[in-house]
């Protein structure tokens, strides 16, 4: 079941496509179907996928969900609410694989899909009508072709705007298609709580129950004034324009990735600085390799530290020059979390992010001090990638980079790790 807000009542919407090109498509229980894809004796088990122990919830069955269990929980509590859970370790490349056969999967349809994230996706079917039929057929098409091809489901929603097409496909959810015709858009969301708005977090959606708004009817026929008062000038004007479903925004093809980012949970909090420190350079050269395969550059490096009391700590630096070079990365990184006051605390998770993306080939890279002084950021550009060769050969841990501790300034080097690389 989706986990979002549904209607208040079961309606009959009728059978009118006219006006509504727009589709949003989302894999159901995405992570957890490509797992049961490959494993079917464990179809209709609660199954989870995420760390085994001090890990996230990343994905998990519809079986297991009827247990309480959603994403984004801590594993320790998804085990205690479902312990007979089947615990299955994420394998992103398996996942960003069926990913990128389903997107084709949709781009056969038509040129208009904007990805949005791995697992979900807007199409505008107007100019696929005369050539695949209406939208209703046009979902059933890509829902029977993600089922045969990759053994997994997905729900759609058809409406006249993205915003309604993505609130559709969520009340579709598990495996179904939901169609709202342009017609009956505004009775579809007056049945919703106001919190179904996007843009309505519970900050906001407490901030409008103080004026005593909380469904989308009271939102819709109240004064925009009013809204404005209560949640300012911008936003009000946003989700009273929502409320009568109004959405202009047309589906982008092609929209570009805003950030590449990797982080990780330790198996047990680390107060050892030196062990954080290789897991962040781990995660730059993730990065950086990310970037190197999109032909991106980013100018912003983040990290993020989560410690032992579950406080997350943000900071972010602004490179003179972008960069796909893991050692820019890292060295950002390593000096961002020299800054960070831990108190004392050990670090129970770390991730790095690189942001302020743009293509490499277009980018004016000015050298850095270092780069005109040691003349070595070109050769290392072709190290970092003759690793991504190998890795592409062999899988990640075939090689990896060494790391430089604040501890004990040793010079960073390339770790070979022995294994067989025939």
């Amino acid at each position: 079941m989706s986990r979002g807000p549904r209607p208040s009542g079961r309606r009959d919407w009728g059978d009118d496509e006219g006006g509504t090109s727009i589709l949003h498509v989302d894999m159901d229980a995405f992570f957890a179907s490509v797992e049961l894809a490959r494993r079917p004796h464990l179809r209709g088990l609660p199954v989870i996928v995420g760390g085994e122990q001090r890990g996230v919830v990343l994905a998990a069955t519809y079986e297991a969900r009827a247990f309480g269990v959603h994403s984004a929980m801590p594993m320790a509590h998804a085990r205690r609410r479902c312990p007979q859970a089947v615990v299955i370790p994420p394998d992103h490349g398996a996942y960003r694989a069926v990913s990128e056969g389903v997107m084709q999967v949709l781009r056969d349809v038509t040129t208009l899909v904007e990805q949005v994230s791995v697992d979900e996706a807007f199409l505008d079917v107007a100019g696929a009508r005369r050539r695949l039929g209406p939208p209703t057929h046009i979902a059933e098409l890509v829902r029977r072709t993600v089922r045969a091809e990759f053994g997994i489901t997905c729900s759609v929603g058809i409406a006249a705007t993205k915003f309604v097409a993505k609130l559709a496909s969520g009340h579709a959810k598990p495996d179904g298609v939901l169609l709202v015709p342009a017609s009956a858009t505004v009775d579809y969301l007056r049945t919703l709580p106001v919190g179904a708005l996007w843009g309505v977090g519970e900050s906001t959606e407490a901030a409008l129950a103080r004026w005593g708004v909380r469904t989308v009817a009271e939102l819709a026929d109240s004064d925009v004034g009013t809204i404005q008062r209560a949640v300012g000038r911008v936003a009000g004007a946003h989700l009273y324009d929502l409320a009568w479903g109004r959405d202009p925004r047309p589906v982008e093809p092609g929209r570009e990735e805003k950030s590449i980012g990797a982080e990780e949970t330790f198996a047990v909090d680390v107060a050892d600085l030196a062990v954080v420190e290789a897991k962040v350079l781990e995660l730059a050269d993730r990065c950086a390799s990310r970037l190197r395969s999109h032909s991106l550059v980013a100018r912003t490096v983040s990290l993020k530290v989560r410690t032992s009391d579950f406080r997350t700590l943000t900071r972010s630096r602004t490179l003179a020059t972008p960069t796909d070079v893991g050692r820019e990365v890292y060295l950002a990184a390593r000096a961002l979390l020299a800054g960070v006051d831990l108190g004392g605390l050990a670090v129970r998770l770390v991730g790095v992010r690189v942001e302020g993306l743009s293509a490499a080939a277009s980018t004016v890279r000015q050298p850095t001090l270092e780069e005109a002084v040691a003349e070595n950021s070109g050769a290392r550009r072709d190290v970092e990638r003759a690793m991504d060769e190998v890795r592409g050969r062999f899988g990640r841990a075939a090689i990896r980079a060494g790391t430089t501790s604040l501890a004990s300034k040793r010079n960073s080097t390339t770790e070979f790790v022995p294994g067989d690389l025939s």
